[in-house]
């Protein structure tokens, strides 16, 4: 399969780059903000999510970088931190604010973030060579339900046929 390489120039490309990079794995130290020339990068290892299903699952290891950003805040992450906790990417989002102007949202589990304050989306993602296969799929109702069972919530946890009643009422 080729190396993946695309550019996102409004919230609707950013959609496609999170799509792609849902359930990344990275660590605090992949992640850099270079001040100077308003620059936001990572380096993960994204879950090839267009693998068919009859081949093992894989991962690539990923560049991103966001441009012309202005400003950044971070919640339970320090970039470029020394650290083994592995982050897992859920979402990339962006919230407009004056026209092109937003915030970018990096959104980890464990309610940790990263939002980039930016002129306007201007991000590009590139895959860096690297493939390797993994042990399994990302199972987020396997995951959501482990949480809930920690909390000592077994058996609440909404299932996706809850969501669309909740949705058509």
């Amino acid at each position: 399969m080729e190396l993946l390489k695309l550019a996102a120039l409004d919230a609707e490309d950013l959609a496609i780059l999170s799509a792609h990079l849902q359930d990344a794995v990275l660590r605090p130290q992949d992640l850099a903000y270079l001040a100077s020339s308003h620059r936001f990068v990572l380096v993960g290892r994204r879950f090839d999510w267009s693998t068919p299903d009859a081949e093992a699952p894989r991962r690539r290891l990923t560049g991103l970088h966001f441009e012309r950003v202005m400003a950044v805040r971070a919640r339970g992450i320090t970039p470029g931190s020394t650290s083994d906790e592995p982050l897992s990417l859920l979402a990339v989002t962006f919230e407009p604010k004056e026209d092109p102007s937003g915030t970018v949202t990096l959104v980890f589990a464990g309610k940790a973030a990263i939002q980039l304050d930016v002129e306007c989306i201007e991000a590009r993602l590139k895959d860096l060579g690297p493939v390797w296969e993994v042990e399994g799929r990302p199972d987020h109702e396997a995951a959501e339900a482990g949480r809930a069972a920690i909390r000592g919530q077994a058996g609440t946890v909404p299932s996706a046929k809850d969501n669309v009643l909740k949705d058509s009422a």
